[in-house]
């Protein structure tokens, strides 16, 4: 998010009456964009359903979103630093607007992950200017104040997303199943246009960088050159083609910094100043942002996986245990921002990381001890815990690795850190998807044999010989192992389909209740096992943040009650 280092240029000489209503209006659109990360997630098997749709072709309907916002975000806030912060605001903001009554009219997959990149794209021009606007707009006592809100809203968006997404799916609105979770952004769009038109002020850089088309492309390939056979490769087994894109993708990255180092010497303005990178404790900590992202992305799309995909709740229900979240994640940045970071600077990150990381361990041990039975009250104690330590990383991090580097490359950093952000998320839906099927394709045993001893209890009160039990058993045992195998967790394999061998309808009876236990038995204990990896990115993203000073604090440094004792960004 560029944004000018000097305040004297960015500050009016008066104090706009209206500020705190246009920062209501930028405080929605950086909601609506933030929701809309997550929102897709627990509609995923309702997507599926209604467009026909391959599993492989809703995961990028979730990662094309993310791809194009990384893609574009830097480029979004360089145009508003030179045609006007108000100018690309409303066209992002119409942009997104109408994009999301594309996906909401969306008639197949592909038209939907199009709509998806268009509204990514859109996202990345209108959400960058946020922050400028913010310190265009009011003075230093005031800034602080407003980025603490901020943040705190932003950081529980993203569980309020699974929570909305949830109840408008299972309310049909209008028979209209999915769809309204990307309609509802329309009036909410139209809304904020009409008001930020009215109520918002103005303002660019005087000194405002050109653009880098050259350096997009090369950053956009290496992207995707990395994304595409990570979400592609488990559905079409692998290929030598997807290791030689992820080769091509190191490739281009080379040649990313190639360039952007020519262009420094030459033209100026690089997409991105790699001088930045001089800052270790920045650099550093931008790796520990990346992987924080990478980590949190995934457990957003594995979670309402094992919800819906394992236990078989619906999205309402799962959304609103998403609410649990939400509450933590509101908790922990308003307490991080306004009172902890303040204090304790980098140790707030740490001790984030690993309260994060407690709770998904508790919420693994809680999966797999009550499996099948588990309730949304008892995900309530690691759900908030988790939010808690989500929130304590999100809120200050971009504040706290801001104040590393100096003042007049502030705006560059933010763009990296909200950059990182939206790559670590796509990322991190790519790589789970590799480790949380995998794992349950191998581990699928676990479920048949938990159930096996009930099954054939039951069977025998039916008073059938043994030797169809074993002939029903090893039908069953077949049905889980394929259906644990699928690409797509929603697909009923051949081997599950028709009746039992001995056409009893109460067999049937006794096996489908048993499928849905080993079901929820495997994604138990498969999630579980993918919140260990989850723990231990967290883990190695705490000791990168070790590399910030001891001293290291907010870089809004109007926090301090002694104005006497303000420190320039970045000494």
């Amino acid at each position: 998010m560029n944004t000018d280092s000097a305040p004297s240029q960015e500050s009016p000489p008066q104090l706009d009456p209206r500020r705190w209503i246009a920062f209501a209006v930028v405080l929605a659109a950086g909601f609506m964009d933030l929701l809309d990360v997550t929102i897709v997630n627990v509609a995923v098997p309702s997507i599926q359903a209604d467009l026909g749709a391959q599993y492989s072709q809703i995961e990028w309907v979730i990662a094309a979103y993310v791809l194009a916002f990384a893609a574009v975000l830097i480029t979004g806030g360089r145009l508003g630093d030179i045609f006007g912060r108000k100018r690309i605001f409303l066209i992002g903001m119409a942009g997104f607007t109408l994009a999301s009554a594309a996906c909401g009219l969306s008639s197949d997959p592909s038209m939907l992950i199009t709509a998806r990149f268009v509204q990514g794209a859109m996202a990345a021009l209108m959400v960058p200017q946020i922050l400028a606007i913010i310190r265009a707009t009011f003075p230093e006592r005031e800034r602080a104040k407003a980025i603490a809100i901020y943040s705190g809203v932003g950081g529980s968006a993203s569980a309020v997303g699974l929570a909305l997404g949830g109840l408008l799916v299972q309310w049909d609105l209008f028979d209209l199943g999915w769809r309204p979770i990307f309609l509802v952004n329309i009036p909410v769009g139209i809304a904020a246009l009409i008001a930020a038109t009215i109520v918002m002020r103005d303002s660019r850089s005087t000194t405002a960088p050109r653009l880098d088309p050259a350096g997009m492309v090369l950053a956009t390939s290496a992207v995707l050159l990395l994304v595409y056979p990570l979400a592609e490769g488990r559905r079409l087994g692998w290929p030598a083609w997807t290791f030689i894109m992820m080769g091509m993708a190191v490739l281009a990255f080379g040649l990313f910094v190639a360039y952007e180092r020519h262009r420094v010497r030459t033209v100026g303005s690089p997409l991105i100043d790699l001088d930045l990178f001089r800052s270790r404790p920045f650099a550093v900590g931008l790796a520990s942002w990346l992987l924080f992202w990478i980590g949190l992305g995934g457990f957003f799309l594995v979670w309402t996986l094992f919800m819906q995909a394992g236990l078989g709740w619906s999205p309402m229900r799962a959304g609103l245990t998403a609410v649990f979240f939400a509450v933590g994640a509101g908790i922990g940045a308003g307490g991080s921002v306004g009172v902890l970071a303040p204090r304790f600077g980098r140790r707030v990150l740490i001790a984030g990381g690993g309260v994060n990381a407690a709770g998904f361990g508790i919420y693994g041990w809680m999966a797999v001890h009550y499996g099948a039975a588990i309730s949304s009250w008892q995900m309530t104690i690691p759900l908030i815990i988790t939010g808690i330590g989500f929130g304590m990383v999100v809120a200050p991090t971009i504040d706290l690795l801001l104040g590393q580097v100096p003042a007049h490359e502030a705006g560059s950093a933010s763009g990296l850190l909200n950059t990182g952000q939206q790559l670590g998320t796509a990322l991190g839906v790519a790589l789970v998807g590799v480790v949380f099927f995998g794992q349950l394709d191998q581990d699928s045993t676990r479920g048949v044999t938990e159930v096996t001893p009930q099954i054939r209890a039951e069977l025998s009160t039916m008073g059938l010989p043994e030797t169809t039990q074993d002939q029903i058993l090893a039908n069953f045992v077949a049905c889980v192992r394929d259906r644990s195998a699928e690409v797509d967790p929603t697909v009923v394999p051949a081997s599950c389909r028709g009746g039992s061998e001995s056409g009893d309808y109460g067999v049937t009876q006794v096996l489908t209740r048993a499928g849905e236990e080993a079901n929820a038995v495997n994604f138990a204990n498969t999630f579980d096992y993918t919140l260990w990896y989850g723990i231990a990115i967290l883990v190695l993203m705490s000791l990168g943040f070790l590399a910030l000073p001891k001293d290291a604090r907010l870089e809004q440094h109007e926090l301090d009650s002694d104005p006497t004792d303000r420190t320039p960004a970045g000494v």
